[in-house]
């Protein structure tokens, strides 16, 4: 499953419980989940709590669409 954050640009903990849950729902299922398009502070919310270290979670390496335009 893809998740795109590209357009949120407030995140708090609630978020990235729902996200750590859904992760562990899909991973029981034998799925993923790829984190995509992550602003800058989403990105380091996600990275300090740790939800890209879970099992089944992805956190992709691309720019949200509004900072890879040059």
């Amino acid at each position: 499953m893809i998740v795109d954050l590209s357009e949120l640009g407030f995140a708090d903990v609630s978020l990235m419980l729902d996200l750590a849950l859904l992760a562990r729902r899909l991973r029981r299922g034998g799925q993923a989940i790829m984190l995509r398009g992550a602003q800058p502070q989403i990105r380091t919310l996600i990275e300090s709590v740790g939800i890209h270290r879970l099992p089944g979670v992805v956190l992709d390496t691309f720019d949200a669409p509004e900072r890879a335009a040059v």
